[in-house]
Order: structure tokens, then sequence, then C-alpha cells
């Protein structure tokens, strides 16, 4: 497997604290999965006896499929877009294999509306069917992270869809608002992608999961937590008036309800002061 630049920590939470306390890798996907699959992922801990680690991630609008082992046992799940930014505490040892699907990725191997698993997670076979509960060990028992990668992509090259123009539509419009801070409301979408505000939000339920207004508040909150952790001069007024919040009150109210602290708070904890 090729593998694909792990730097990036958009999305993760105070990610400083975890540098060492888990290893994370990322792998791309091959020619034939591309237009489903964003990256595989993979993430390996060991903890001391006694200490441990909780983790929080500012989700993206992507479903997941993690193939997990810790001290509990084996698990493989599939994990719709959490309702709030997703939590997980490390004890002990473990390994886990993700893969990241596109936004609109998973569509064409669940056939149903992506918002079904908004806030869920369900086993794999009961998305993909009983003839998937051989994967888990297929996977965990590959060997290491790039082998675990190869076989995750083989197993879902067995079945591989058909390419659905409305998924890769829905992806495109995720990617511009992500990569463009100049996308911060409903409307900008709109103008730019040509669909009516009920066409979109008729094409997010059914292949994103979440809503336009969701997606546009989270590649914002995430910008937000990623500015405070690497820049501490920034200004609260004007990153507000950047990502299009009304007003300074408006931005420091979003990211409290959110991430449940103030972003002076999270700048705080971020520097370890």
């Amino acid at each position: 497997m090729k593998p694909k630049d792990s730097s990036s920590t958009r999305g993760i939470v105070h990610a400083g604290a975890g540098r060492d306390k888990f290893k994370l890798s990322r792998y791309e996907p091959g020619p034939a999965l591309r237009p489903f699959v964003e990256h595989y992922w993979a993430i390996r801990y060991e903890l001391p006896r006694g200490i441990s680690h909780t983790q929080t991630v500012l989700s993206y609008p992507n479903v997941h499929l993690a193939f997990e082992q810790d001290e509990e046992g084996r698990r493989a799940l599939v994990y719709g877009i959490p309702s709030r930014p997703f939590v997980r505490e490390l004890r002990g040892a473990g390994q886990v294999l993700g893969v990241k699907f596109r936004a609109g990725g998973f569509f064409p191997f669940w056939q149903r509306d992506v918002s079904l698993l908004t806030g869920s997670t369900i086993a794999l076979t009961e998305a993909l069917g009983q003839e998937a509960c051989g994967w888990m060990d297929s996977v965990l028992g590959a060997g290491d992270d790039a082998a675990m990668a190869g076989q995750a992509e083989d197993l879902l090259l067995s079945r591989l869809p058909e390419r659905d123009e409305q998924a890769e539509l829905a992806d495109r419009i995720v990617q511009e608002v992500m990569n463009d801070l100049g996308v911060t409301k409903v409307e900008h979408m709109r103008e730019r992608s040509g669909l009516s505000i009920r066409q979109l939000q008729r094409l997010f339920r059914k292949y994103v999961g979440v809503t336009p207004k969701w997606v546009i508040k989270r590649f914002r909150l995430q910008e937000v937590a990623n500015r405070l952790e690497s820049d501490a001069s920034v200004q609260w007024a004007e990153l507000a008036d950047q990502l299009g919040y009304f007003d300074q009150a408006h931005f420091i109210k979003d990211f409290k309800s959110v991430l449940g602290q103030s972003p002076s708070a999270y700048r705080k904890h971020s520097s370890g002061s």
C-alpha cells in the first residue's frame, strides 16, 4: 500500500497531547476504489498499566469502517457520522485499521440513505451482510499496518459497486466547503452547485448523512481548533469574521456548544499552560 501523509491533525482535538500516546498511519486506496474511499488509517497504541488517554475527534462528514482489536476483543464496525464529537478512551494495547469513505462514498455499498447511520454504530455484517463475517479476522490477522490496509482493499474490491454520479457530486461539494473558507452559508453552496436548497438537503440526507449546514459548521469549527493550536496570536473577532460568524459572541457560543469549552480555555489546554 502507498503511504499517505499522516502529519495533518485537523479534527483531532488537542492533538499535541496524543502524539506520544498512539501512532497514526494513513494509506492511499488504489484506482478502482478511489471514487469511494478517501484513505485507510491505522492506529496502534500501548499504554502502561493504569494509564489511559481520552481522545476527542471533531468528525468529518464521512462514514468509517473500523476493524478494532484491544483487551476486550475484536470488532468490525461501521460508524455513521457522530452527532457529537467522537470520544474514545485508550487503555492497554490495541490496534485499529479504518476505512474512511468519501462523503457519499459509502452509499454505493450500503444502498440506503446514509442519514440512517448518523449518530449510530452498527456491525459490519449488519451493513454488508453475513458474507462479510470473515473480514475482521482477515484484516486484523494480516500483519503490519500496510498489510491490513491491503487486505481491507482486497475485500472491498470483492464487493466493488457501480459508481454513482450523485454520490460523487456530494463529495465534490463537501470537498469545496472544506477547502474554501469563503463557503460560510448554504446559499453559497446553492450558488456554486446550481442546485436548489431543497435539492442540496435531499442530496446530503441520502449520500452524506448530515445537512449542508452541519458540514459548513463542522469545517469552520475544525479550522478554529486548528488555528487555536497553531497560532497563539489569533484574534477572536478577526477569526469570527473570516469564518462567516455574525459576531464574536455567536462564534464563541457555537464553539462551546460543540467542544464544551470556550476558545480561550481550549487554547490554554492546547498550550499546556
